[in-house]
């Protein structure tokens, strides 16, 4: 992703790439010479990223997936000192997929069963991915379910009948898949799927850096691609 952002910020003239940060670089020192930071690296750097970004007043674009509830609290709480721009997904047709998947929850109604499948590549370590999380979310909001509670992470053995509340997820793993995402509505007698699939990491890069500079300059708080695109 660090190397689609670079590559990616060139099609932006009014952006410019202030400084690549890798694993022991020195990044309180690059803050100095930027006005946005965004993070792909990985959640454990979370802690450290926020409070230089607070310390330093620096818009920050979090891509990272996988953390804690501490961690989600801690994004909340830095969100009242700086613009954050926090999503699981920065392409734009993922956003579209998470506004088509609220309405077709609440158009559909409770008489569909809920799934949400989704398929990465084998070097991915968390699962479910964020975005499919974010998807089952949305499907719990919509139904006025708990995605603590009433998602169900795969079935194996003599599980009994799926329950009418119940929201399937399945992570599946292998090749150089980029992301793609299912979420699955079905009835007795019919079907309805809506489908997401990455080809490129390009398309995550771009909205990234789009989010960047929508986010500089607005007021602090914590935002989402929705926003940035206008959704909500």
């Amino acid at each position: 992703m660090g190397q689609a952002l670079v590559q990616c910020a060139a099609s932006f003239p009014e952006l410019s790439v202030a400084a690549e940060i890798d694993a022991g670089d020195d990044f309180k020192a690059a803050l100095a010479h930027c006005d946005a930071v965004i993070d792909f690296s990985h959640y454990a750097t979370l802690d450290g990223v926020l409070a230089l970004c607070v310390e330093n007043k620096r818009t920050l674009v979090i891509g990272t997936t996988g953390h804690s509830d501490a961690q989600i609290a801690a994004i909340q709480q830095a969100g009242k000192s700086i613009p954050i721009v926090f999503a699981p997904n920065y392409s734009v047709g993922v956003n579209t997929l998470f506004w088509l998947t609220r309405k077709a929850t609440e158009i559909l109604g409770p008489s569909f069963d809920l799934e949400v499948v989704e398929m990465h590549h084998r070097m991915k370590k968390d699962s479910p991915s964020g975005t499919a999380k974010r998807l089952a979310e949305i499907l719990a909001e919509a139904r006025h379910l708990s995605y603590q509670n009433d998602t169900r992470h795969g079935r194996f053995g003599i599980v009994g009948e799926r329950t009418a509340d119940e929201i399937g997820m399945h992570a599946v793993r292998g090749g150089d898949v980029v992301g793609d995402h299912t979420v699955i509505f079905a009835a007795l007698g019919e079907r309805v799927e809506l489908t997401h699939k990455a080809s490129s990491r390009e398309t995550f890069a771009m909205g990234a850096l789009r989010a960047s500079l929508w986010a500089h300059g607005k007021d602090p708080g914590v935002f989402d691609m929705q926003d940035v695109l206008g959704l909500i």
